[in-house]
């Protein structure tokens, strides 16, 4: 038996969250060089670099500078997109006209999660942006952007609210749903299609175990950033840069970087 949708949305909502911690606590370090090499390619040459120069410049907590945000953006986006995903599944059951608890093709699971992360960019890119800027804070100061004493959650968000108001908050929202939408189709593409390969020889996806749903949450993952990637080097941009001055909106910052510092700069 099904459980209610409420108590479903309920589950959903708490999967999302506890998968959003786990993610930043593991991931941050890595996501923080990500984003300084996408802001600012000129300072590292790769990863190695950038890793050895921030912990010799700002000591190992300078790879988890934005965490509290990254904690709020990942449970926020998590929470809202598996609950979203659920809610969007039944669409799509009613749009092609299944019964209520019928089981998805893995291509219109894909069209359900791509839909539902448009619910997730509109809580994501708010706190994405705070913690961007402060990812990047060390460098923005570097290069004489800022002043130094801007390098705290409060001062970036008492600065985006001075200089821009409530709405200086979605700078970057376009290409944040350029990337979630088409990151997610592939993301919840690729772990169906792993669950249903697990699933082979008689078993429901249900059964497959915890290990292969692991396996099938990393192939969903590279499948969105393997997509997405160029996209989210733009976001990173915009919402970084942005904190100097009006930034230039999406197409007008990719094709910036296409022109002046070629296809690597995506890569």
């Amino acid at each position: 038996m099904a459980p209610n949708p409420a108590i479903q949305a309920a589950i959903d909502l708490t999967a999302g969250a506890a998968g959003g911690t786990a993610c930043v606590l593991t991931g941050q370090p890595f996501d923080t060089a990500k984003v300084k090499m996408q802001t600012f390619p000129s300072m590292y040459r790769g990863l190695t670099e950038c890793a050895v120069k921030t912990y010799k410049q700002v000591g190992f907590r300078g790879f988890y500078k934005g965490t509290s945000p990254a904690l709020l953006a990942n449970i926020a986006e998590n929470s809202v997109l598996f609950m979203s995903y659920g809610f969007c599944q039944r669409v799509v059951r009613r749009i092609v006209g299944l019964e209520k608890n019928a089981t998805l093709s893995d291509l219109q699971n894909a069209s359900a999660g791509s839909v539902a992360s448009v619910f997730a960019a509109l809580v994501l890119c708010p706190t994405e942006l705070v913690k961007c800027r402060l990812q990047a804070m060390h460098e923005l100061q570097l290069s004489g952007k800022i002043a130094e004493g801007q390098n705290t959650v409060w001062s970036v968000v008492k600065g985006i609210v001075h200089r821009e108001g409530p709405v200086g908050f979605y700078q970057g929202l376009t290409s944040t749903i350029c990337r979630e939408m088409p990151g997610y189709f592939f993301f919840f593409g690729g772990y169906e299609l792993s669950r249903s390969f697990f699933a082979s020889g008689g078993k429901s996806k249900d059964e497959i175990g915890p290990v292969a749903l692991m396996v099938s949450g990393g192939f969903g993952g590279i499948a969105l950033w393997l997509a997405v990637y160029p996209v989210d080097c733009v976001k990173s941009r915009i919402q970084v840069l942005s904190i100097t001055g009006k930034q230039a909106g999406f197409m007008r910052t990719f094709s910036s970087i296409m022109k002046n510092e070629a296809r690597s700069s995506l890569l």
